[in-house]
């Protein structure tokens, strides 16, 4: 290619570009805000980062520049906006429910989001309510009257958890080692007891996540450089969402109905990854890196959010946000839950489907 035809081809493919990010941006606003003012449907929220709305007060998820896209400001979700709670509330036309921390008289008509980022299925290196925690206050709502047989009846549970808990035994352990199979039945077995619970509390819809490709996330891909997934980390989820599904399977054959839904959080996350890099590459590689987060810290020390005590900057952002998969080190971007968002539709219909 010459250079002239090459500068003449330029102008069109920067209008490609633009077009592209425009439209992951535009379908991120058509995909949300469709609220159905007659619908009785809540949601209960149960998990850690990937779904907590604001529970975490004292966290970088309150300090710039998360929230940058949505609503505009830190409001408590490790994104630079909206999570996959927010998604699935949309999914089912209400508003996002309330953090259980921010919660008042007046803000429960949606159901009440209990995660907290940073916990998991057991205890964690973060402090905070684990999930057998939050289903206690859940619990204690329902011994208040706060909600009602009927509430509950017509509501969804989504489960969003275990990512830490797997953090927490690998740094414990400093090595993937065999025992990590026992530590995941382990970890199935008490995940069991908990949406069990959840559901004998009077919930009829259960959504419980499969496991993220744990190897593809920018603090394990820091080792790549950002450019490949790391495969033993994305087997360790791979037998911890065979185990789930197979246990998913039983449950639902107990209790003779489907009460209990799967959303395939593995092979969207994949999915996901997949149709970006192909956009990636067809667009010159002008995308920020898939793999790598667009929220950077500065150095080994520093993470997304962090400033020194002159307030300056320790962190830096990627040109394009709207067109990012991983907002910081673990977390997606809304872009990215959107994305994720779209390839788990086929599955979300099973959440309104009567038992």
């Amino acid at each position: 290619m010459t250079k002239q035809i090459a500068m003449t081809l330029l102008p069109l493919l920067l209008l490609l570009l633009f077009t592209s990010i425009t439209e992951m941006v535009e379908g991120t606003k058509k995909t949300y805000g469709v609220y159905d003012s007659n619908n009785s449907a809540k949601l209960f929220v149960f998990g850690d980062s990937y779904v907590d709305t604001g529970n975490f007060l004292d966290s970088p998820s309150y300090r710039p520049p998360y929230g940058m896209t949505y609503p505009g400001k830190p409001a408590g979700r490790f994104s630079d906006g909206r999570v996959l709670s927010d998604y699935i509330a949309s999914f089912l036309k209400i508003k996002t429910p309330t953090p259980y921390s921010l919660k008042n008289p007046s803000n429960l008509q949606y159901g009440i989001n209990f995660a907290h980022g940073g916990v998991g299925i057991f205890e964690t290196l973060t402090k905070g309510p684990n999930m057998t925690v939050q289903i206690d206050s859940l619990e204690n709502l329902i011994k208040q009257n706060v909600y009602t047989k009927q509430d509950l009846e017509s509501s969804v549970a989504l489960v969003a958890v275990s990512g830490n808990d797997y953090t927490t035994f690998i740094e414990k352990n400093k090595i993937i080692t065999v025992s990590i199979k026992s530590f995941t039945k382990t970890l199935i077995k008490q995940l069991t007891i908990n949406v069990e619970r959840i559901h004998n509390l009077g919930v009829n819809k259960v959504a419980i996540g499969l496991l993220e490709p744990i190897g593809c996330l920018p603090q394990i891909t820091v080792v790549t450089f950002h450019l490949t997934c790391v495969s033993p980390l994305n087997l360790v989820a791979r037998y911890h969402n065979e185990v789930l599904l197979q246990t998913v399977k039983q449950l639902n054959q107990q209790v003779g109905k489907s009460v209990f839904v799967t959303l395939d959080l593995y092979n969207a996350f994949l999915s996901t990854i997949e149709m970006m890099q192909e956009n990636q590459d067809e667009n010159l590689k002008l995308l920020n890196p898939l793999l790598k987060p667009c929220c950077n810290g500065d150095g080994f020390k520093n993470s997304c959010g962090v400033v020194d005590d002159k307030g300056k900057k320790k962190y830096s952002l990627c040109d394009k946000p709207e067109a990012s998969f991983f907002w910081d080190y673990v977390h997606p971007s809304q872009n990215g839950w959107n994305s994720v968002y779209q390839q788990l539709q086929s599955s979300l219909g099973q959440l309104i489907e009567k038992n």
